[in-house]
């Protein structure tokens, strides 16, 4: 059974009532604010819990969420890897892995960063129509994905293009989302209705 047959997810996000100190901590790591900070869950305000189901799961877990999301939180808005080269490599990963949450949330998440439409709809076409760095990431992130590992002449080619600090961040976005997607894909969060539909994966 795939996450898409079922009929609901086996783990759902918190409700509004689950919310507590250690669940407002774990998103304040990831918004950067102390836990008394953090809008409260369902005020309507555009950073309400409510509205990020990735978090209301992850919470489930607040004090390991709390440490993940520094992290990742962390890679999102601090690394130094350029946002439209990370974005690729999270919308591959998630098109590869067969995530059609991720693939409608890192759509949202390239266009807001000014990724053209049109560029995510070459990604899901392939590698071919790309070139300079945006192809090295793809096929660095394929590699990635296929091996476990990139090769030494994949890394030199990475570290060269990107430097050693991105290229180091690209193997860790890769990592990162590779195993966002299995654990989502376990507990079967579903994308909102009228998101971006998954493409087929790459032959």
């Amino acid at each position: 059974m795939t996450p898409a047959d079922r009929i609901q997810p086996l783990l759902a996000p918190l409700t509004a009532e689950e919310w507590g100190d250690d669940e407002y901590a774990a998103f304040g790591a990831l918004l950067g604010l102390p836990a008394e900070k953090v809008p409260q869950a369902g005020s309507g305000h555009a950073a309400d819990p409510l509205n990020f189901d990735i978090i209301g799961v992850l919470a489930r877990h607040p004090k390991m969420a709390r440490r993940f999301l520094a992290f990742n939180g962390w890679l999102l808005q601090r690394g130094e890897l350029p946002l439209r080269l990370r974005e690729l490599a999270i919308l591959r990963v998630a098109q590869a892995r067969r995530s059609a949450f991720f693939w409608a949330e890192h759509t949202k998440v390239a266009t807001d960063g000014g990724v053209p439409s049109e560029d995510i709809a070459r990604l899901a076409e392939g590698n071919d129509s790309f070139t300079g760095a945006d192809r090295l990431v793809l096929e660095a992130t394929d590699e990635l994905l296929t091996l476990g590992f990139a090769d030494a002449a994949t890394w030199q080619r990475l570290a060269d293009e990107l430097g050693t600090h991105q290229a180091m961040e690209l193997i860790f976005i890769v990592g990162t989302y590779t195993m966002l997607v299995m654990a989502f894909q376990t507990w079967g969060l579903m994308p909102a209705s009228g998101s971006p539909a998954l493409p087929e994966p790459l032959t």
